[in-house]
């Protein structure tokens, strides 16, 4: 009595193409919504700062915080090799925003995640800042922008 199950076969691999692209879109879009969440959570903790100062609390609210581990992004100088070769390509001096969005694309990271570039932001100014064969001057409206020597 047992039961014969003819096995689908195709000379293509269309029926598990969709099925990647589904589900390449669904992760997209889970991704997508954590990350909304994430900012909802960061607003949050904003306002309930906020408050916390409004009624007067002045202790260490960072300090309170539950430690968390370093997600270390870049190895030793691997930042600073980042930053310069983005700087030996450009055609003009750029401004440390211009140049962590640079730093951001070619390492292939999301340039939405606004957290992420502003922090990345403070880090290549001060890699900038340390190193002897970058030049700082100004635009015409006044910001820092970066060159090589």
């Amino acid at each position: 009595m047992g039961m014969t199950f003819k096995r689908a076969r195709t000379d293509t691999f269309e029926h598990t193409i969709s099925g990647l692209l589904t589900k390449r879109a669904d992760l997209f879009n889970e991704a997508q919504a954590i990350r909304e969440r994430l900012a909802e959570i960061r607003n949050d903790i904003d306002a309930v700062d906020r408050v916390l100062g409004t009624l007067g609390y002045e202790g260490d609210l960072d300090a309170m915080m539950p430690r968390q581990k370093r997600h270390v992004i870049f190895g030793k100088g691997e930042l600073t090799r980042a930053v310069l070769d983005v700087l030996r390509e450009a055609t003009e001096p750029l401004t440390s925003r211009q140049i962590a969005q640079a730093v951001m694309e070619l390492n292939g990271q999301d340039a939405r995640d606004r957290k992420f570039l502003n922090d990345l932001v403070k880090r290549v100014g001060k890699a900038l800042r340390q190193n002897t064969s970058v030049k700082r001057g100004t635009d015409e409206r006044g910001n820092v922008v970066w060159s090589l020597s």
